[in-house]
């Protein structure tokens, strides 16, 4: 049985960590509203971007050209992995690992035999884990989080779209936690590039449209299909800080609760040892005075 200075020391060190959890839990769950506020803000302007692109497209009566939408065989692939800049939110950064290593055994297992797969992270725990691996991280992004904005993203897919535009990549996925609500995030991995048109069968079931573009056609997908993917990604951006503050928060919470339980059984068996220590001490002197007495 542990000594009742050893019990005394366990408690006072539980008792810190519970109150340190406590604090994460607050700070994750004002963190997490203004995460919360963003998403919810940005999720109509993405998709409306995106009907947008589709509307114009499927409106235009010639093709036009941009290496954005080249379909080439793929040979070189480039994986856009994001997590998060530290840890302690539970599996968050796991699942999304497991799912990037899923999606290259099911879908990239040829070109990651030859070495062709290589992965773009935005997040420190996904570099560390997959430079770990062996995999050859092509771009990092970190601290993002820390001074996160449209211009921080826009540069990560500048470079991404530049990879795929030179040649340096054939297929781009890109894989992150979108949130849902504090304890539920869905793991989303969606191909990012190139961009495939829109099914023929379901714009067949839309009515006939005569569009007049003004400037012309050329200039505004030109300019809109850049704009549409630096969205896309900021959107997956924001999506990934509001599940890491969701799962950060739960995390928190549940480590809280079992240190209160640890606490209380802590608790027990200080006062069984101290109870016992007592004991012993009274048997000790009733011994000693009967002694005293023969």
């Amino acid at each position: 049985m542990a000594s009742l200075k050893e019990v005394r020391n366990r408690i006072v060190s539980v008792n810190s960590t519970q109150q340190i959890t406590k604090a994460m839990k607050m700070v994750a769950a004002a963190k997490l509203r203004r995460a919360q506020d963003n998403i919810i803000q940005m999720r109509p302007y993405a998709q409306k971007l995106n009907e947008m692109l589709l509307t114009v497209s499927a409106g235009s009566e010639s093709s036009v050209d941009s290496p954005l939408k080249a379909v080439r065989p793929v040979e070189r692939v480039l994986i856009v992995v994001v997590t998060s800049d530290r840890g302690l939110c539970g599996a968050f950064n796991t699942n999304i690992i497991k799912a990037t290593l899923q999606l290259i055994e099911n879908k990239y297992a040829a070109q990651a035999k030859k070495g062709q797969v290589e992965i773009f992270t935005i997040g420190k725990k996904g570099a560390e884990s997959f430079a770990r691996r062996g995999f050859k991280v092509h771009g990092q992004f970190t601290d993002t989080y820390s001074r996160l904005s449209f211009v921080t993203v826009k540069e990560a897919a500048e470079e991404i779209m530049k990879g795929y535009t030179n040649g340096t990549f054939d297929a781009v996925e890109l894989v992150f936690n979108e949130f849902k609500n504090v304890a539920t995030q869905i793991i989303h991995t969606d191909p990012y590039l190139p961009i495939v048109a829109e099914d023929t069968a379901s714009s067949a079931k839309k009515p006939e449209v005569n569009y007049s573009f003004e400037p012309t056609e050329e200039e505004i997908l030109t300019e809109l299909i850049p704009k549409s993917l630096k969205i896309q990604l900021y959107r997956a951006v924001l999506e990934s800080n509001a599940s890491e503050q969701g799962a950060r928060m739960t995390a928190m919470d549940k480590a809280t609760e079992n240190a209160q339980e640890l606490l209380k059984e802590l608790k027990l068996i200080y006062n069984r040892t101290r109870q016992a220590a007592i004991t012993t001490e009274i048997l000790e002197i009733v011994g000693g005075a009967e002694a005293l007495k023969n």
